[in-house]
């Protein structure tokens, strides 16, 4: 008896803390989809769903916002099979048909593309995304989906951030909403407000049916891997400096920055509030409004 009240006591805290999780992840896509005004409605949202912990959250949270949802949308699940050698093909289309969730499963052989056109030992990620994404945008216009979900969490942006710091010398993050360069497709990452550890727990309260990438998962050394080693670690040190920072991606001043395409320095006065001379007309950025770096 004592041994079936321990686990009766183990599945009450588990089922508490999966509530827990699902009411946060929950809020937080709420908040990012207001925020960014993400989906409206009579969209048909593509959902990409990689097999992996993120995008299968993404899709949970998003099947439990549109069923209360105030306005009407539509997901469609997508994935891409890039022939990954002995990558499970029967795992998404078991689990999607079980939930009921309209889906397509996109074949492309995008493995042995990758594995020939990049040397042994170098990064594949690269290639890999392009030839993903480009697949995935063409595929979204073919079913008629005006917005692409993609996994993407706050860490993942900040991440981006620093690479692009460190090795870019760029400031320059994942955007919440964006619109591709030729204009066709607009990408939405609803999780863009979460955290990646949340996102572990709750994928492995609910069990997700998770397929690791053979391709590049494995490789290490990777530069972003450097760079969430060191996240992680100040995350430890100093706990909420991850909300800081990302907090700080939304709060952007340009005339403390030194980008003259953002603010015009060569036209700073003295003698005007903030050095702009409203005789010569509005500047490029009138600052010191500060603007959202996210949707640079």
């Amino acid at each position: 008896m004592q041994a079936e009240e321990i686990a009766t006591n183990e599945e009450r805290k588990t089922k508490t803390r999966l509530n827990k999780l699902q009411k946060r992840l929950r809020r937080e896509v709420g908040q990012a989809i207001e925020a960014y005004n993400m989906i409206e409605d009579g969209d048909k949202v593509m959902v990409c769903l990689s097999g992996g912990k993120d995008s299968y959250a993404m899709l949970d949270i998003l099947l439990n916002l549109q069923r209360s949802a105030p306005i009407s949308f539509e997901l469609v699940a997508v994935n891409l099979d890039q022939k990954q050698p002995g990558f499970p093909e029967h795992i998404l289309p078991e689990y999607l048909e079980a939930l009921g969730v309209p889906h397509h499963i996109v074949e492309r052989d995008t493995y042995s593309i990758v594995k020939e056109v990049v040397p042994e030992g170098k990064t594949t990620c690269g290639l890999c995304s392009r030839l993903r994404r480009g697949t995935l945008y063409g595929f979204a216009d073919e079913i008629g989906a005006n917005k692409i979900a993609l996994g993407h969490h706050r860490d993942d942006i900040l991440e981006t951030f620093f690479l692009n710091m460190f090795y870019g010398g760029k400031l320059k993050a994942m955007p919440p909403k964006l619109v591709s360069d030729d204009g066709k497709n607009m990408v939405i990452r609803p999780l863009a407000f979460a955290r990646e550890k949340d996102i572990a727990e709750y994928a492995e309260l609910k069990t997700f049916p998770i397929i690791p990438c053979n391709l590049c998962g494995s490789q290490e050394n990777l530069q972003r891997q450097v760079i969430k080693e060191m996240l992680q670690s100040w995350d430890r040190q100093h706990p909420g400096r991850i909300e800081t920072m990302f907090r700080s991606l939304q709060h952007v001043v340009p005339s403390h920055l030194a980008d003259t395409e953002l603010f015009d320095f060569k036209r700073l006065a003295l003698g005007f509030a903030h050095g702009i001379d409203p005789s010569l007309g509005e500047s490029r950025l009138s600052e010191p409004q500060a603007i959202d770096i996210l949707s640079l």
